[in-house]
């Protein structure tokens, strides 16, 4: 039992408990060392006495502590101290993504691509050193008060993924967002990342998972049979453009999906685009295979007590269909009766949301209450030029639409026309002055790039604003629209031959960027083997993506020995000798 005042490993000093959970319990302790907060995460129960789970939790975190990301928490150490296995991180001082879903039920979109690009960003540095993470989820997704995202529990995730874990609630808080290849028992990809990020994208949008049950079976056989519900039947006021970018990460069968983050980093960049806010629901090319028959293998990438469950479900079920046969076939009048009556006795009742525009609040919730809805106690504010201010200008989900008795209904109210005084923009986040300008002043926020090449006198940052449509001093109302650019990095080639590029550089290089190469040798003296002698392309030229370079490397000739006779030669001297 680790104690307030407790040292652990004689350096981090506890000062207390800040999570506890079924893997772990988390502490604030102080490096005594380095004079700096830190978290500290203890394992406990039975993982703390499993080796060959320990030895693959150290491996797995101290492989995650080579990624470096704004947006991934930071692992310092990794260690045991008297019986205790502990992993210290950056200590972040906020929430995670699920106690912020709690108190505001569902995220605007622009806060949601917001976060998900943060999120995507971090996850393609993972992905690019083959990492997976293996259990996103909410619960795993700190948030910082400045809106700053942080990934946690690489180490813990990829190591729990991979043995055999079977607690109750690390199943049922994972299986939410397990991809289908997970939750029938097969090995995870960079695809089973994107699937969890489809499902978490779903729920900030909505503030509801897609798929629920009573137990993690049922969940997981969700996931592999059912299709999942669009956003836009949820909330209409969803850009076509962002939910397929969820039907591409939710495809049940991995070919439909981004191969890795860093595809659906880039599709999010840009769908909130003027131009792409209306395209065409995306159709998916290979068939999902959504059926009623469920194939479980068993394998170690999933906890083994669901993927039993699963199958002995399937074979309850034939059982129970065979015991049960008899007695319905008897029972078949009363079932019938069962069946046309009870619905009507329990059917939640559909109800029209009415359009409550231009209300005040109290009358709008007074008028929702009575039809039967849940009204969420806290209203979300947006500037209107058309509305007054305090008066409701529409309610989520939007007027018009029929849904069930007791639905939420969350209030959109006006806070007035808001001016925005354009200021120089130049230098600052993107992201950020995005999301500020949607969210404060409902300005119409475009987006476009700006070719540029870095200096010895400026680098540029790829998130940097360089240049605004609207200049500084001008005033904009709700509605307005300004645009913003970035910065598209020019890069030149590098000189392979001069700067010593290694043949396997080149090759990581040009893979990295989209170049298509060829390796042509030539065997000489001149240089030692594996030397750069020449490239296709000068230093002067950028780079672009599907461009071809060709490098000639030097090879060491190959030694030529004279042809052998067939006859050899006699020895005249023994000939004579012989006479």
């Amino acid at each position: 039992m680790i104690v307030k005042g407790q040292k652990i490993n004689d350096r981090y000093e506890v000062i207390k408990t800040i999570g506890e959970g079924g893997m772990a319990n988390v502490y604030l302790a102080r490096d005594v060392i380095l004079d700096r907060n830190v978290a500290v995460k203890v394992l406990r129960g039975d993982l703390s006495t499993d080796e060959k789970f320990v030895r693959r939790f150290q491996r797995e975190a101290l492989s995650a502590s080579s990624l470096s990301h704004p947006n991934i928490v930071e692992i310092y150490d990794v260690g045991e101290d008297d019986g205790n296995y502990y992993i210290v991180m950056e200590y972040i001082d906020g929430k995670n993504l699920k106690q912020l879903l709690k108190k505001r039920g569902n995220l605007t979109v622009s806060e949601v691509i917001d976060i998900m690009l943060q999120i995507t960003s971090a996850m393609s540095v993972a992905h690019d050193s083959l990492i997976i993470h293996r259990d996103l989820k909410p619960q795993n997704i700190l948030i910082k008060e400045d809106g700053e995202i942080k990934i946690t529990d690489f180490g813990i995730a990829m190591a729990l993924n991979a043995t055999h874990l079977t607690q109750t609630n690390s199943a049922m808080g994972s299986v939410h967002y397990f991809p289908p290849e997970q939750a029938s028992g097969k090995g995870a990809t960079l695809k089973s990342d994107v699937y969890s990020l489809g499902i978490m994208m779903f729920e900030l949008l909505t503030g509801e998972l897609p798929f629920r049950g009573d137990n993690a079976v049922e969940i997981a056989l969700k996931h592999l049979k059912e299709p999942i519900p669009s956003v836009r039947s949820i909330n209409n006021n969803i850009p076509q453009s962002v939910e397929n970018i969820i039907i591409t990460a939710t495809a049940k069968n991995a070919k439909n999906r981004y191969n890795n983050a860093n595809e659906m980093h880039e599709d999010l960049l840009t769908c909130l685009n003027k131009e792409r806010l209306n395209e065409p629901k995306r159709t998916l090319k290979y068939d999902e295979g959504i059926s009623d028959v469920v194939t479980i293998t068993n394998n170690k990438n999933i906890d083994d007590s669901i993927v039993s469950q699963i199958k002995e479900k399937d074979e309850d079920s034939n059982k129970k269909l065979i015991i049960f046969g008899g007695i319905l076939l008897g029972l078949i009048s009363i079932l019938a009766i069962v069946f046309f009556v009870a619905p009507m006795l329990t059917e939640v009742p559909d109800v029209k949301i009415p359009d409550v525009s231009k209300w005040s609040v109290i009358d709008a919730e007074t008028e929702l209450k009575k039809l039967g809805f849940e009204v969420n106690p806290e209203v979300e504010k947006e500037s209107s030029k058309e509305v007054e201010e305090g008066l409701v200008i529409r309610t989520s989900p939007a007027g018009g639409r029929t849904v069930k008795k007791g639905t939420e209904i969350t209030l959109i109210v006006s806070t007035g026309e808001v001016v925005y005084t354009v200021e120089d923009l130049t230098g600052k986040n993107y992201i950020a002055v995005k999301t500020e300008l949607e969210k404060v002043y409902n300005l119409n926020v475009l987006v476009e790039e700006k070719e540029v090449e870095n200096t010895t006198d400026k680098k540029y940052d790829d998130q940097e604003i360089i240049g605004q449509s609207v200049e500084k001093g001008k005033e904009l109302s709700s509605g307005d629209e300004i645009t913003i650019y970035i910065p598209k990095i020019l890069e030149k080639y590098p000189d392979f031959k001069s700067e010593g590029w290694s043949v396997s550089k080149i090759e990581k290089w040009a893979s990295e960027k989209g170049i298509i190469l060829t390796v042509e040798e030539t065997e000489t003296t001149l240089y030692p083997e594996g030397t750069i002698i020449s490239q296709s392309r000068g230093v002067d030229s950028y780079v672009t993506s599907g461009a071809t370079l060709k490098i000639v490397v030097a090879k060491k000739p190959v030694d030529i020995e004279p042809p052998a006779t067939d006859n050899p030669p006699t020895d005249d001297s023994s000939d004579e000798d012989n006479q």
